[in-house]
């Protein structure tokens, strides 16, 4: 997840949006067109088919509010991923997901010390400060990233290694979020954050 909530996609600058998108959907297909031929495309090249990880999220299959940009960004990563995987299959490279939670980085501690006193006359203002408590919080208590770097690595080098790793500090809270209705989960988070009409 990122160190920093917005005030909702409403109040978004685009630029913003944009720019997320360009970092975490188009930079990672400007990097794969420019080793694919390395990669087992230019089928003249001698050797082994490689393989392609692409670092997603858990909140690339289910967004929190406030987080809608990172979120687009990466359910889009996710598809371009499984489009990329079809379409490289004429040349023996995979395509493998890595989704990960929270993981402990110093981020957090840039996430602390965000301002959300700009927001304070918004809807949202209470749940922002809910969310970056708990968005802090967590993410201290995150993933080591050696934990993430070892299921690169065995995406990497299994011989049929699985289309999708999810690896997250919460797997229980993650699945609930995965398998229950998603109105459901709605109202979790909405009672959560204090997201209720009033």
């Amino acid at each position: 997840m990122p160190a920093s909530p917005c005030p909702g996609l409403l109040h978004l600058k685009i630029d913003d949006f944009e720019h997320q998108l360009a970092v975490n959907v188009t930079g990672q297909l400007i990097v794969t067109q420019a080793f694919a031929p390395l990669l087992g495309v230019d089928r003249s090249r001698k050797g082994v088919p490689g393989r392609i990880v692409m670092i997603s999220s858990v909140g690339g299959k289910n967004a929190m509010p406030f987080l809608g940009a990172y979120s687009a960004s990466k359910f889009a990563l996710e598809g371009m991923s499984e489009s990329l995987r079809r379409e490289f299959m004429p040349f023996g490279i995979d395509v493998i997901i890595v989704a990960p939670g929270t993981v402990a980085t110093p981020i957090w501690d840039k996430a602390d010390t965000l301002d959300l006193a700009p927001f304070a006359d918004t809807p949202y203002a209470s749940a922002l400060g809910k969310l970056k408590a708990f968005m802090v919080a967590n993410g201290r208590k995150g993933l080591p990233v050696e934990r993430l770097g070892e299921t690169v690595r065995t995406a990497l080098s299994l011989p049929n290694p699985k289309t999708r790793y999810t690896v997250a500090p919460n797997p229980i809270q993650n699945l609930m979020a995965t398998t229950l209705p998603k109105r459901l989960v709605d109202n979790l988070i909405a009672r959560q954050l204090g997201l209720r009409a009033s």
